[in-house]
């Protein structure tokens, strides 16, 4: 074999493993420069977002008018609207980062096939010429320097081989390594259509809502607050009979079932925490409950904000209050209960993702906030009990509730959930 044709086989080497790079570098790089626009937008979204929600919490901090109230449900269309843009963009988003990590796995294939095929021939090759002597390759050239060159180009292929050799084990790696974040990806995205869809079924609700509002008021300002007068006048009837009958429940409960307190216990139910109403006896809870008490604490969450479960637990119950009229309570809830001993009710949710008898983890999305059930406006109220002092019955001698599931407890079995975060 010639020094020319080992000469020939090492450029060959080179050029089959660089050509694939090249050709791809442009459209990886469009690829890219696409995903930072997306970025950008996705961004824009967000700010706009923003501001929405500063504009519903500025409605709903004013005077409560049938103007207000319709206003507040128009500004969350918007929002929510935005919402689904953000996610649409972050599935087209998505889909170039699946689509970029796809080329780049087509290159590292393209490349490890590459140093396969070159490293095979230059086995070979070097298999051929370990066949011929030293004499013979003398013989068979015009002079000993043709010898030693070739003997020199030999040896610089070698050396190229085991270097490809290493490379190829780097490329296996790298390979393996961009399939997984690709799966991840891919997760991500099926993530992402779920809640594209669950934000189009919150859109419709607030949709519905609003022309009942306006169905129901026939459009005048004296029918809003006669019904925000027969509601609130509702809510009180029903808290009372509840605060009465759960006083005189006597629920054996052990102290020692469940942690007197432990700061981070508990993971946040929302992504952005703001209380806009704490446990037990306040100045508001003194104006706004019968019992004098607030049996929970409230957070700040504009409709359609996704709810997460606290803790890893099972959700022992899920129900709809609004599903009996003039039941004004709990509105769409979900109660889970946890292996410590302790159990969370999650209420006023404009949509439930769970089902009873399901397991949870923590930080899963169990649901999204609304504004049913008896509520000044989109919030989310959590509860914690004792497990072993609540359960999930029909409030049966209750006067408006009697058909509805709710969550039962002993007033004992109600913590302050502060304990534990």
């Amino acid at each position: 074999m010639s020094s020319k044709k080992i000469t020939i086989s090492i450029l060959i080497l080179f050029l089959m493993l660089n050509i694939t790079s090249i050709s791809l570098a442009q459209s990886v790089d469009e690829l890219k420069q696409n995903i930072d626009n997306h970025n950008n937008k996705i961004e824009k979204l967000e700010k706009e977002i923003k501001i929405y929600e500063k504009e519903i919490q500025t409605v709903e901090g004013e005077a409560k008018t049938l103007q207000s109230a319709v206003q507040v449900l128009d500004i969350n269309q918007k929002k929510i609207g935005t919402e689904i843009k953000k996610t649409e963009t972050n599935i087209k988003k998505t889909n170039l980062t699946i689509s970029g990590l796809g080329g780049e796995i087509g290159e590292i294939e393209a490349k490890i096939e590459s140093n396969t095929t070159a490293i095979i021939k230059a086995l070979n090759d070097m298999r051929q010429k370990d066949e011929e002597s030293l004499i013979e390759n003398f013989l068979t050239n015009k002079s000993i320097a043709e010898v030693l060159d070739e003997y020199e180009s030999i040896s610089q292929f070698q050396q190229k081989v085991r270097d490809q050799s290493k490379e190829l084990a780097l490329y296996k790696k790298e390979l393996s390594d961009k399939k997984i974040i690709t799966e991840e990806e891919k997760k991500k995205l099926v993530n992402l259509k779920t809640g594209l869809n669950d934000q189009n079924k919150i859109l419709e609700i607030n949709k519905k809502e609003k022309n009942t509002l306006l169905s129901t008021t026939k459009n005048k300002e004296a029918e809003y607050k006669k019904i925000l007068a027969e509601r609130q006048a509702e809510k009180e009837r029903f808290e009372k009979e509840l605060f009465e009958f759960e006083s005189k429940l006597k629920i054996a409960i052990d102290p020692k079932s469940y942690p007197s307190s432990g700061k981070g216990i508990f993971s946040w139910p929302l992504d952005n925490v703001f209380i806009t109403q704490y446990f037990g006896k306040t100045i508001d809870s003194a104006r706004l409950y019968k019992s004098g008490t607030h049996n929970g604490i409230d957070f700040r969450a504009s409709r359609g904000t996704p709810v997460k479960a606290t803790l890893d637990g099972t959700v022992v119950g899920i129900g709809n209050t609004d599903a009996q009229n003039g039941c004004y309570s709990y509105g769409k809830w979900i109660l889970i209960s946890h292996p410590n001993g302790l159990s969370t009710l999650y209420a006023h949710l404009d949509l439930i993702k769970v089902s009873q008898g399901q397991s949870v983890q923590t930080g899963n999305i169990i649901g999204y906030s609304g504004n049913t059930g008896y509520s000044t406006g989109p919030h989310l109220h959590l509860t914690v009990y004792a497990s072993q002092g609540v359960k999930v019955q029909k409030y049966s001698s209750s006067i408006n509730c009697k058909n509805v599931n709710i969550p039962i407890a002993d007033v004992k079995a109600y913590l302050d959930p502060m304990l534990y975060f």
